[in-house]
């Protein structure tokens, strides 16, 4: 169980990145717990849609997975996609989703989302498509700035997920990208292997459609 004098200034800091996140069009919920996520998802969907998400781990750790495989919802799984071809057809049905549901590799304090990706079908479907994007990222996933969210892509994101996927990479190697060794190194720098999952970015500032990116941050520590 989490020190509650710590818990308080985690809280503060959160409710500080939420009311950023609504100055710049997004809504934001507030979830003490990853036990709590499932109630507001189900609240920001609907009976009939279409459903379907990116390979998010912070999602699969609040049981969201369960809650959309109900009868209730057209839930497309990426899991049951076999071939190379059926994959693509899967993140291409993405973009007329009624709803997709990610993460966010970093949220910082001003409420702006940062997501890298390789594939970067998630980072595609996050900036247009589907009507409603529902992110889930835990307090852990909070940065000052940009600079701060792209050393911890390159530190505690990447890594760990080149694991998972298990990408021939640098960062999977060493536990960090190759970039961060250089002097004066951008923010795109990496390595130049065929597993690089960092491909491609994506900064969601102030939304020109209110309302459609949802953020739901939870006072615990989810994924990567």
């Amino acid at each position: 169980m989490m020190d509650n004098n710590k818990k308080t200034v985690i809280e503060k800091r959160i409710m500080k990145v939420g009311e950023n996140l609504k100055k710049n069009n997004m809504e934001f919920y507030y979830a003490e717990t990853k036990l709590d996520v499932a109630a507001i998802v189900k609240g920001l969907i609907k009976e009939g849609d279409v459903i379907t998400h990116g390979g998010s781990v912070s999602m699969l750790e609040c049981g969201v997975r369960e809650l959309i495989s109900s009868p209730e919802y057209r839930y497309i799984d990426r899991s049951k996609a076999q071939s190379p071809e059926e994959i693509k057809q899967v993140y291409r049905d993405a973009f007329s989703a009624d709803v997709y549901i990610s993460s966010a590799n970093a949220i910082t304090e001003d409420g702006v989302l940062y997501n890298v990706d390789g594939n970067s079908n998630r980072i595609a479907a996050i900036a247009f498509g589907p009507d409603s994007v529902i992110i889930i990222a835990g307090y852990n996933k909070i940065v000052r700035d940009l600079d701060e969210a792209e050393v911890r892509v390159k530190t505690e994101a990447a890594p760990p997920n080149c694991v998972r996927l298990e990408c021939p990479t640098y960062c999977r190697e060493t536990g960090e990208c190759v970039s961060l060794s250089k002097a004066g190194h951008q923010i795109s720098d990496g390595c130049s292997g065929d597993g690089r999952i960092c491909c491609n970015y994506l900064i969601s500032a102030q939304q020109r459609h209110k309302g459609r990116i949802k953020v739901i941050i939870v006072g615990e520590e989810l994924g990567y």
